[in-house]
């Protein structure tokens, strides 16, 4: 192992060694299962606001869009940036203060809870559901950040993948086992902050090492099609190609899918005063669309570092190295610099952590909270309550681990499922459970089972077929999953007095 390595990898363990720190100082705050779960809804503003960003934004901020731009420019990666800004500032505008009002109104410290207090679900089928849903997503999701991790410090160090990828588990695991939801918003909210330092890093370096701004442009404006909005540069042939109407309708979609995510709406739920929420909208909104810009800047960059012979071309899913191939590049001016090298790489692994963490507490509360405790009755005291709660996130984490067993799977085609899977299944009943009067269990019910099953087909039977309908299974899925929660609603009889109640005392707040 070099000196660089060396220097990077003492940087990286310290930062792991933080996180865990940080989860065994906050443990004690933990006194019951609200505490575990939703932080006893203590979370300030900046913490709120950067935690739910950090647990958003996984690793794709740091490799998949600076790849993408890399590979073929401002097409797809611009209109995925446009929807997933998009879609983070209408959620805190429009979803953030009516489902944390609503939340602490009903006493749901989950979203199927929610989801069952919401409709007086006495027998809590909705819950159940969405319990299942969640863990259905959430676990696989989760072991594909578990090899995110091994990936990184097995292509950096030269390690065992296994090793790796078990070690980067133990430390999440670790730190969320025992802090729970305060441990793992504090976390995250330190990783956003270690994501941005390491974008701004590389954004430096790489402009230096291109040749400055100006030759990095003038590189970019020589591919045809690269700075097109309606054009995509194919690198393999080195032409333009047509990214058409329905392909950025399909892009833009990837914004739905925030009204449906139960980690980012934890945070909602989570933060000590509503009024506050206007401070957390507006500093995760400008975070999200500046550490976007620099990452899709990066891409840009790394291919002006290709044309000026510092970084060799890279093809394909190699592209989202370009960050540790400048990191790597970086570390061999001296040890400060292989400092922030370990820095910028850390920052790769806190995006994946931050993301994992969250998933891990929402599956677990799906088992503990809504399915041993809720759906099946079993009254247990808050001490027995905790012990479920982290055995549950446990034996969840070891399925995770054995999913992520196989170095060569798909992290991205594993997210962008689990995202359609969320955003169409929750989404549509978040929004008309806030939103529409009329709306009743039954067709929050039917919603749900409609938007999860036509994710499953529009994927693997519709999409398959091409030309118009090559389109994100989100979206179809979601426009199905509300039509049909809206049809089944009007249909079927109308909320009882107390539901409607509850409803008209939320709306009339302001």
């Amino acid at each position: 192992m070099t000196n660089a390595q060396v220097g990077i990898l003492i940087v990286m363990i310290v930062y792991l060694l933080g996180m865990l720190a940080i989860g065994f100082v906050v443990a004690k705050k933990n006194e019951n299962i609200s505490d575990f779960y939703l932080g006893g809804r203590k979370l300030g503003p900046l913490v709120t606001a950067m935690s739910a960003e950090a647990s958003d934004m996984s690793s794709y901020l740091l490799m998949g869009l600076p790849g993408l731009a890399y590979l073929s420019g401002m097409a797809n990666v611009g209109w995925t940036c446009i929807g997933l800004a998009a879609g983070t500032y209408l959620n805190w505008l429009i979803v953030a203060k009516r489902i944390r009002r609503y939340t602490a109104r009903t006493g749901s410290i989950t979203i199927p809870d929610f989801f069952s207090d919401r409709y007086k679900d006495k027998h809590r089928v909705l819950m159940m559901i969405a319990a299942v849903v969640i863990i259905v997503f959430f676990i696989p999701y989760t072991g594909s950040g578990f090899a995110a991790c091994g990936k990184l410090f097995a292509s950096l160090f030269g390690a065992d993948y296994h090793v790796a990828m078990i070690i980067s588990a133990a430390v999440i695991i670790s730190y969320t086992l025992t802090g729970g939801f305060l441990a793992a918003s504090l976390t995250d909210f330190i990783q956003s902050i270690v994501m941005t330092m390491a974008l701004i890093i590389v954004l430096i370096f790489g402009i230096n090492q291109a040749g400055g701004m100006g030759a990095v442009i003038e590189n970019a404006k020589t591919l045809p099609g690269y700075f097109s909005m309606t054009q995509t540069y194919n690198q393999t042939t080195g032409t333009a190609s047509p990214f058409g109407f329905v392909t950025i309708i399909s892009t833009l979609a990837w914004g739905l899918g925030y009204f449906g995510m139960p980690h980012i709406l934890l945070r909602f739920m989570a933060i000590e005063d509503d009024s506050k929420l206007k401070i957390s909208r507006r500093v995760a909104s400008v975070w999200v669309v500046i550490s976007m810009g620099i990452a899709v800047l990066i891409g840009i960059v790394g291919l002006g570092m290709t044309k000026a012979g510092v970084v060799p071309l890279l093809e394909g899913s190699a592209t989202e190295t370009i960050i540790v191939r400048i990191s790597s590049l970086l570390s061999e001016h001296g040890v400060l610099a292989a400092v922030f090298a370990g820095i910028v790489l850390s920052g790769i692994l806190a995006a994946t952590m931050s993301t994992s963490d969250s998933q891990l507490l929402a599956a677990s509360s799906s088992v503990s909270e809504n399915i041993i405790h809720e759906f099946f009755h079993l009254d247990l005291d808050e001490k027995k309550l905790m012990t479920i709660a982290r055995f549950s996130l446990a034996i969840i984490a070891v399925i995770g681990v054995g999913i992520a067993w196989n170095p060569n799977s798909s992290v991205f085609g594993i997210v962008s499922f689990a995202w359609a899977g969320f955003g169409a299944t929750f989404g549509p009943v978040v929004l008309l459970a806030l939103f529409w009067r009329r709306s009743n269990k039954y067709g929050a019910l039917a919603g749900m089972i409609s938007g999860g099953i036509m994710v499953f087909v529009w994927k693997y039977a519709v999409r398959p077929i091409g030309g118009a309908w090559d389109i994100y299974e989100l979206l179809p899925a979601f426009i199905v999953a509300i039509l049909v929660n809206v049809i089944v609603s009007l249909l079927t009889p109308a909320p009882e007095k107390e539901i409607t109640d509850i409803f008209d005392e939320m709306k009339a707040r302001k």
